[in-house]
Formats: C-alpha cells, sequence, structure tokens
C-alpha cells in the first residue's frame, strides 16, 4: 500500500489548512466560537460549503465531489490540528452517508442549508399509527441535536433497526465537557419518514456509515495528536531550567520520543483503515447487502471496513490517552489550566475516544472476532 497522498489530496489539505487558520489560528478563536451557540462558527460552515469540503464524500450528481475516505481523512485531519467545532464528522460523514447511501436528497448538507444530526442507540422505537410512523422513546447524548434542521434517527422496528428521519423530537440542549453542544432528545408518537424499507434489517448499512464516521473521528484525533506534540515539543525547546532547556533532560525527552511512536503507530492504523474502506468502496462492500456470490462478496467487504475502523479507533484511543495526558504533564501546572491551549487538545481526543464506541466496546468487539481467523503455527 502507498500511504503517500496525491498531489491533490495535499493540496485539498493545503486549502483547508488555510481556511481554517484564519478563524482558528489560536486557541482563542475556538474559545469565541464554543463561547455562543451553536457552538461553532456558521459563517465558517458556510464557507467550508462554498469550497465543497461539505459535498466531499457526496455523488458528483448530488452536489458533491465524489471523493473518498481518504479525502475525507485529510479534512477530518485539518480540523482537528486546530480544533475546529464545526461538525463536519457528525453531519457529513455519518448523517449524510446515512442519507445517501438510502438514496436521500444530501444537496442540502453539501450547500450548508441542512443541518442533520444522528440519534443512534437502543432507546427509540418506531411503529405504525395509521398512514404514517411515528417514534417513542428518546437518546442522549445527540451531538448538535438542538441546532439540527433533521434528525437520522436507529429506531427499533419489530425487533430490527430501521432508519428514520425527523424533524420534530422535544430537545434539551447542554455543553458538552469539551466544548461541544449536545441535546437530550425524547420522542412522543412525533411523526417520522422511513428511509428505504422500514421493514428490512438495516444492521449492515448503520454498521458501515459508522464504520466510516469512525475512521474520520480518528483521523481527526491524528491531527489534534500531531499538534499536541508539536506544542510540547515547542515547549520542551523553549522552557529552561537550570540553565538549560527542558529538552536537555534526558526523561522528558524520552517521554516526548514515546509521544512520537504512538502518534505514527496510530497513523499508520488510521491510513491503513481508510484504504481498506477505499477499497471496499471500489469493490461495492458498502453493506448494503447483495444476492449470490456478489452478495457474499459485499457482505465480507462491508465486515473487512468495519474491523479495520475498530482497529482504527482502539488504536486512537490508546495513543490519545497516551499523547493527551503526557501533553499536559510535561507542561507541568501551566497544561492544567483552561487558558493554555494544551489541555483543550487532551479533553478534545478523550471526547473522540468516546464517540461511536470506546477503546473497551471496540476492544470487546475485536476480541469476540479473533475466533474468525485462522490460527499460525509460529515453527511452521
Amino acid at each position: 500500500m502507498d500511504f503517500d497522498h496525491t498531489d491533490e489530496q495535499r493540496a485539498l489539505r493545503d486549502a483547508v489548512r488555510g481556511l481554517l487558520g484564519t478563524a482558528y489560528g489560536t486557541i482563542q478563536g475556538r474559545r469565541d466560537a464554543t463561547a455562543k451557540e451553536p457552538g461553532y462558527d456558521e459563517s465558517m460552515w458556510s464557507r467550508l460549503a462554498a469550497m465543497g469540503v461539505l459535498g466531499l464524500p457526496f455523488a458528483e450528481e448530488a452536489g458533491g465531489m465524489g471523493a473518498g475516505p481518504v479525502e475525507v481523512g485529510v479534512v477530518a485531519e485539518e480540523i482537528g490540528r486546530v480544533l475546529a467545532p464545526e461538525p463536519f464528522v457528525e453531519a457529513v460523514v455519518l448523517c449524510g452517508g446515512l442519507l445517501a447511501r438510502a438514496g436521500a436528497d444530501v444537496s442540502g448538507i453539501a450547500d450548508g442549508t441542512l443541518l442533520p444530526a444522528y440519534v443512534g442507540g437502543p432507546g427509540v422505537t418506531a411503529r405504525r399509527d395509521g398512514e404514517r410512523w411515528v417514534l417513542d422513546g428518546g437518546a442522549s447524548p445527540v451531538l448538535n441535536g438542538a441546532r439540527a434542521d433533521l434528525l437520522v434517527v436507529v429506531a427499533d422496528v419489530g425487533g430490527t433497526p430501521a432508519l428514520f428521519t425527523t424533524a420534530g423530537g422535544e430537545r434539551t440542549p447542554f455543553s458538552t465537557y469539551d466544548g461541544g453542544r449536545a441535546a437530550r432528545v425524547a420522542f412522543d408518537a412525533t411523526a417520522a419518514g422511513p428511509l428505504g424499507d422500514p421493514a428490512a434489517d438495516a444492521t449492515g448499512l448503520i454498521a458501515y456509515a459508522r464504520a466510516r464516521a469512525q475512521v474520520a473521528y480518528a483521523h481527526e484525533a491524528l491531527g489534534a495528536m500531531e499538534r499536541a506534540l508539536e506544542i510540547t515539543r515547542d515547549y520542551l525547546r523553549d522552557r529552561r531550567q537550570f540553565g538549560k532547556p527542558l529538552s536537555a533532560f534526558q526523561n522528558l525527552s524520552f517521554r516526548a520520543s514515546d509521544m512520537y511512536v504512538s502518534l505514527e503507530l496510530a497513523r499508520s492504523t488510521v491510513l491503513w483503515a481508510s484504504m481498506v474502506l477505499a477499497e471496499r468502496d471500489e469493490t461495492g462492500g458498502d453493506g448494503a447487502g447483495g444476492d449470490g456470490a456478489g452478495g457474499d462478496r459485499t457482505q465480507s467487504g462491508a465486515a473487512e471496513g468495519i474491523e479495520a475502523a475498530s482497529r482504527a479507533k482502539l488504536r486512537v484511543a490508546e495513543s490519545g490517552r497516551h499523547i493527551g495526558q503526557e501533553a499536559v504533564q510535561l507542561h507541568g501546572g501551566i497544561g492544567m489550566t483552561m487558558e493554555y491551549q494544551v489541555g483543550h487538545y487532551a479533553m478534545r481526543l478523550t471526547a473522540i475516544e468516546h464517540l461511536l464506541g470506546d477503546r473497551r466496546h471496540h476492544l470487546s468487539r475485536l476480541a469476540a472476532a479473533v475466533g474468525d481467523h485462522r490460527a499460525v503455527n509460529p515453527l511452521q
């Protein structure tokens, strides 16, 4: 596999970095955006749409650019580098991915006029009420749930998950500890429209869309980890104690080196996972199912992509916790303050660890599948 970015991917990276740098070049820019509703800069969201970033993963006929997981990862990394609070992964990758695969119109997401939010978990059911479908139950947290124009809901229908959309529901907003926004959403016979056939089991479709979002979150974490390491490196180089820079103390240099190793382990795993998803997209392995041998290949490809996403999310959880904690500790007392930027990176890395399955969840999933792989005799 070739892990190098193409000229087009590097150009995309530079363009997004330049745009985000205008608002989030310093940590104060992020503080200003998250201090008021809706918790991100809506003008920046419109500028990302104008650049084509919000339509990146969608087909050209839907107003998108037809890009794949690698290009999406390039954007997510730049978001992570500056801790931009815009809901790119939640709205575009996860909700947009579900809507696009269900054949729904995603042009509003691409042009920035429609903000969707994902409602998952086991607490929502759907039922027929005369000629319409209604939702009952609730979920929390729903990221950007109070601001969202449309909720993309996973609901239980007779024991199997199905997808619905609704603009209703009672929404109680609150702030997340990393500065974002979320809501508690409650449904009480709330009118909804099905995405696809509500009688069909949407497990595979949902799992694959979540896998793509998990890898995108992993890329966001890569950007945050890389920047946290850079900040720490510069601090150790510039801060002096006993007449010498902190980088001259062997123990501190070794700890910074271990942070670099953690970053590169995560980077290689996440890039590999992105390329697995890209390959699955080319062969039609999107989890949508199929019949006969072609359907078997599709399901096999989707399973590989989902497993790769779990591996990436697990590795990022381990590396993110290590780098975030070490970045704070190597800064000493200043790293513990809200005024200094490195603590914000540690908080965001912790938040990403718990989005769409935490370390324990993905470790359990991978451990349960160990028996599906062949054993290797190292003596043969």
